[in-house]
């Protein structure tokens, strides 16, 4: 994953801001190299949908992935203005998007509270526009829920977290929590990238306070 210079990248505050962007999204192979489920809804009955940034998202893709309950994944970019942007274009920090994990998953074989204690802890909550060394607003922590069930948990979380780094001697949790607006696939290979690519980059560290929430 491309680093960037150690300095805050402004978000956009108009469209005129952002790249254009483009009518066509961005074509994917649809099908998750992992455990080979269709990446683009419907979903079947029952499931549920979030999308988390935590940084990088190869290394998050995967930590999701692998947890038991959850249907199927994807990256991709949201929370900014720019259509179907590309990856380029999301690293300028020009779009307003986050790099971010669609998680689709089962609520009866994982809840939502057990999902975002995954979240929390591994990453740290606190870096603004950088996970690491990994520097922008692409690279920020973001909960973007579909349901308002979703929202309060989702902010529920956000204080207990913050209230376990706090006795920690930790900085103060800057995660933005919104309602999904549009979510945009990222191109192609950067889909479960890891299992593609064993050896590369992944950029998750916690902060090693865990979350406690019940």
């Amino acid at each position: 994953m491309t680093t960037h210079p150690a300095k805050e990248q402004a978000m956009p505050t108009r469209i005129d801001d952002a790249p254009e962007g483009r009518d066509t999204p961005m074509a994917i192979a649809g099908q998750h190299a992992v455990n080979g489920q269709p990446m683009t809804p419907p979903w079947p009955e029952g499931m549920e949908e979030i999308v988390l940034g935590l940084g990088c998202f190869w290394g998050a893709e995967r930590l999701f992935w692998q947890l038991p309950g959850v249907h199927v994944t994807a990256v991709g970019y949201a929370g900014g203005v720019t259509p179907n942007p590309t990856y380029r274009e999301t690293c300028t920090g020009r779009t307003g998007h986050a790099e971010v994990v669609r998680v689709v998953f089962d609520p009866r074989r994982l809840d939502l509270t057990t999902l975002l204690r995954h979240f929390w802890e591994a990453h740290d909550p606190t870096q603004g526009h950088r996970q690491g060394n990994d520097i922008g607003p692409q690279y920020r922590s973001i909960i973007l829920t579909t349901s308002e069930p979703q929202r309060e948990a989702a902010e529920r979380s956000r204080a207990a977290y913050a209230e376990a780094l706090r006795r920690a001697g930790r900085g103060e949790v800057t995660t933005e929590i919104a309602p999904l607006e549009a979510f945009y696939y990222a191109e192609d290979y950067h889909q479960q990238y890891l299992d593609k690519n064993p050896g590369g980059y992944c950029g998750l560290k916690g902060t090693g306070v865990s979350c406690p929430i019940a």
